[in-house]
């Protein structure tokens, strides 16, 4: 006699579904030669979920979306587009991805990793930004090394 084939859906609060997002959003920015930090507070007071700097000293922001809520009521997002170089939303697998817009990048993540759906538009810094921003996510990282 065949055994029974049971369905399970998994439901994760939007805490687990952040944390996972977030987690693999650094993990691929890692693997694309980033080096992520998360939860990095901007000079405009905006906190940027995921901010990584690449070996060429260029800035990507990922802001994560846990859900449709999450990106309904919040609209501060263009406010991270003065402090990178390129921007992307991270989304989990079964975010409906016909919500976001067009212009900014795509990434789709789990706890495991991710993948870049849609390259984000490279908008260069001014050199004067870059290199500020640059002192700033330094002493940032080295600062939160201490804390371990």
């Amino acid at each position: 006699m065949p055994a029974a084939v049971v369905a399970i859906d998994l439901v994760f609060s939007r805490p687990e579904t952040t944390l996972a997002v977030t987690r693999g959003a650094a993990r691929l920015m890692v693997d694309m030669g980033y080096a992520p930090l998360l939860e990095v507070c901007l000079p405009n007071g905006r906190r940027a979920d995921v901010m990584a700097i690449g070996p060429k000293g260029d800035f990507v922001i990922c802001e994560v979306k846990s859900g449709v809520e999450d990106y309904r009521v919040d609209r501060k997002w263009p406010d991270y587009a003065p402090y990178c170089d390129a921007f992307f939303f991270a989304v989990a697998p079964e975010f409906p991805q016909g919500l976001l817009p067009d212009e900014p990048g795509l990434i789709v993540a789990d706890a495991f990793g991710g993948a870049v759906l849609r390259d984000a538009p490279v908008t260069p810094l001014a050199p004067a930004r870059r290199k500020a921003l640059t002192i700033a996510f330094a002493r940032l990282g080295a600062m939160r090394g201490m804390r371990d």
